[in-house]
This record gives structure tokens, sequence and C-alpha cells, in this order.
């Protein structure tokens, strides 16, 4: 349900492979700046890498489902 919204409003799977990927830089990104940026030190820096980091599994899992309904919708269905 979510995914057929998504694709029709027009989101693909390449959208949220490009997300996927943006978000692994924008972990190393936040972890630089906060580290640089904060007095609060290493651990706080990595907390913010990691929250940002757990976005990519999401994207990932979320392009795959739009790669598939993707598929499906291409493939014309044959009747036995």
């Amino acid at each position: 349900m979510i995914v057929k919204k998504l694709h029709e409003v027009g989101v693909r799977s390449e959208h949220a492979y490009t997300a996927a990927f943006a978000s692994i830089g924008m972990s190393f990104l936040s972890w630089g700046a906060s580290l640089k940026a904060e007095a609060a030190g290493l651990d706080r820096a990595d907390r913010w890498g990691i929250f940002i980091g757990e976005w990519a599994p999401t994207f990932f899992g979320l392009g795959l489902a739009l790669a598939r309904y993707e598929d499906k919708a291409e493939t014309p269905e044959t009747e036995i």
C-alpha cells in the first residue's frame, strides 16, 4: 500500500537508492561536523553519525520494494 502510493506520486527505486547513498555520506559529514563544532566530544559525534547512518538500510529496503513493484507493473499478467 505505501509502496503503491509512493510510486503513484513519482518516487522510484532510483530515488530511494540515491537517498540511501546520500545518507551514508551525510553520516560521515555529520560525524565530522559534530566532532569539530560541538564541545561534547567523540561520544556525541558518534551518536550523530550512527543516527543518520541508520537511515540507509531503510532507504535501501524501500528501493528494493519499489523496484519489485516497478518490475511487477511492467510485466504483463498472463491468464492461465
